[in-house]
């Protein structure tokens, strides 16, 4: 099947990273810096993701070989998934799965369009509130200025307040999920609304095929803070999940920090036990409406808004199936082949066993970039 033009700009701007939202460049730029010993208080702390044992990639070959023994989360040593991770599943799950098992380095033009993305959440922050960098030396440390944030935006939303770079997590399907929610502010009718950034390299609205990614996001997103502020979110699930020591005590620069948000704590129990109580006193409401805005990188132009329907059945379905593989109840899954255009611009695209099965003529040629 021929691929049209705008097929191929939307596969473009995909792969090319120019869509992506405020928080989910803080989600990626945590994971690319994640030797970084300091985390920014409003921005999630480094997962505890790690690309293999003794920091070694596991091998293509050993991929196949481990499947009926290890789920991939246990090969890729994930203690939890972010919300992103689901979402490039929507794109191509193999591509994901690729990009897990062949970790490379930003292109020059990814880094600039990720620089660029970066500047532009830095200023939406900055509008709001002041960012201050705290040292962590802990994955206990990054989870408390998880909770400090937290903490410290529920009084703004109970005052009807706007707030942005809003860390949720939770235990949807037997897996902890975890994300940043862009904005949350009230309308002019009182109502609770998701507010979601993209920013888009090209001034033209992404294609259908990048919209269904960009709602399962924010479906996801009201989903995991609904369940938080409605008291289904349990203590216990997360440490299951994390492995968190609740008695190991804070560094320094989280401790001196929460005592100038005027808490009196010691330890990650403490900060959790604080998070949780306020969450259950606080009466926040669930989300009422979710909005995508597009922006233009380069001139900032705001392209289009659009207001997403929140399907519950439609997104346990989406989960449901996503979380299948990475409990290692199936197989990763490849595209659909109507939209093969997609692999014009994926840097697997050669070593791809999905276009190999396939009758994807193989004289087309991609425009990708071939893996050494």
């Amino acid at each position: 099947m021929a691929e049209t033009e705008e097929e191929e700009m939307a596969s473009a701007e995909a792969s090319g990273f120019s869509d992506l939202s405020d928080s989910e460049l803080v989600e990626f730029l945590d994971l690319e810096d994640a030797k970084e010993s300091a985390v920014s208080l409003s921005k999630p702390g480094p997962s505890s993701e790690l690309p293999g044992k003794d920091d070694k990639s596991v091998s293509l070959q050993n991929w196949k070989r481990g499947l009926d023994v290890l789920s991939p989360m246990e090969r890729f040593h994930l203690k939890y998934l972010y919300v992103t991770d689901l979402c490039s599943q929507n794109w191509c799950e193999l591509q994901m799965v690729y990009g897990k098992e062949l970790p490379g380095s930003l292109t020059p033009e990814k880094a600039a369009v990720l620089d660029t993305g970066a500047s532009i959440h830095l200023a939406k922050e900055l509008e709001l509130h002041d960012l201050v960098t705290v040292p962590i030396t802990t994955k206990e440390d990054a989870w408390a200025v998880k909770f400090l944030n937290i903490l410290s935006m529920i009084p703004t939303l109970q005052s009807e307040g706007r707030i942005r770079e809003f860390p949720v997590f939770g235990e949807v399907e037997g897996i902890l999920l975890v994300g940043v929610i862009d904005e949350l502010h009230y309308t002019s009718k009182g109502e609770l609304e998701l507010a979601e950034l993209k920013t888009r390299r090209r001034p033209v609205l992404p294609m259908s095929a990048q919209k269904k990614k960009d709602y399962f996001q924010v479906s996801l997103y009201k989903y995991i803070f609904d369940a938080m502020v409605q008291g289904k979110v349990t203590p216990a699930s997360l440490i299951h999940h994390t492995k968190l020591c609740l008695d190991k005590p804070l560094g320094p620069s989280v401790l001196r920090h929460a005592r100038q948000g005027g808490l009196s704590v010691k330890s990650l129990g403490d900060l959790m036990e604080l998070v949780f109580l306020s969450l259950t006193l606080s009466d926040l409401p669930a989300i009422d409406t979710l909005k995508l805005e597009y922006i233009h990188q380069e001139t900032a132009t705001i392209l289009g808004t659009e207001i997403v329907a929140f399907e519950e059945k439609e997104v346990k379905s989406k989960v449901q199936h996503y979380v299948a593989y990475w409990m290692g109840h199936r197989d990763p899954q490849g595209v659909d082949v109507e939209e093969a255009w997609k692999c014009r611009t994926c840097d697997y695209v050669d070593i791809c066993e999905w276009r190999r099965g396939t009758g994807v003529s193989s004289s087309w040629e991609p425009k990708a970039k071939k893996l050494k």
